[in-house]
């Protein structure tokens, strides 16, 4: 899985955050989504997956390896 995010389109919901902390962060501030790790852990990629499906501006895309 590699994870990407669109920075222009993030409202700062904050959701991706409570979801799966290791992968993303907020900046302090505008709340505007930080990418901390794009080729994340198996173990947290349904939180990541649950994170960009509830993200109200979809400003992150999940790339599934084949």
């Amino acid at each position: 899985m590699k994870v990407s995010v669109d920075g222009d389109r993030c409202c700062g919901a904050g959701q991706c955050v409570m979801l799966a902390p290791d992968v993303f962060d907020q900046r302090e501030d505008d709340g505007i989504v930080v990418l901390l790790e794009a080729e994340p852990d198996t173990a947290v990629h349904p939180a990541v997956r649950e994170a960009a499906d509830v993200c109200p501006t979809g400003a992150i895309t999940v790339h599934e390896s084949s």
